[in-house]
Formats: C-alpha cells, structure tokens, sequence
C-alpha cells in the first residue's frame, strides 16, 4: 500500500547530491582521517582472518571497545591505536602534512 508511493534512491546519486552543498562537503572531508583509519584497522584485521573478538584478546581489551572503534563511535587514545598495530602485526604510523 505506502510502499507503492515510495521509490528508492540509489545512494551515490544521493551521495553526488549532497556533496553540492559546500558545508556538507566541508564537515565531510573533516571525518575523513577517522574513517581512513577505520577502514584500514579493519582491512587488516581481516586479512589476518582474525575476529574482533579475537583480536580484542590479542590486544588485551574487550570486542566491545574494538566494535566502538570500527563503528567511529569511540575516539582512541594513542596507546590504544598502539595495540591495534602491534596486535596487527602492523607498524603504527602518524603524519601531519
């Protein structure tokens, strides 16, 4: 019945969209490191085939707190991102440009 009246979008049509607005853009791009990060701790811990579960033994911590970081809901500390390199087998690295 309502489903008929609603069509759905496709998201990068959506994403192209809302890129046009200049703020959107600005606090978009400013997310950017965090994310990159993310998708990088979570690329590699799938390479290795390993759990969060798994890797949060690794790293002395809970799933949970590695769940709140791959989801961007937590703001890591530096001795933390320290774990998730060495439980990596990874080389942890921070540049400003």
């Amino acid at each position: 019945m309502f489903m008929n009246k609603f069509k759905p979008v496709p998201f990068k049509k959506y994403f192209d969209k809302a890129m046009k607005d200049s703020e959107l853009k600005k606090e978009y791009d400013l997310l950017a490191p965090e994310y990159e990060i993310i998708e990088s701790i979570i690329r590699k811990r799938i390479e290795r085939n390993m759990s969060q579960s798994q890797m949060a033994l690794k790293m002395g911590t809970k799933q949970s707190a590695l769940s709140r970081l791959e989801s961007g809901t937590y703001n890591p500390s530096l001795a933390f991102l320290k774990k998730v390199a060495m439980a990596l087998d990874s080389k942890l690295s921070i540049s400003i440009t």
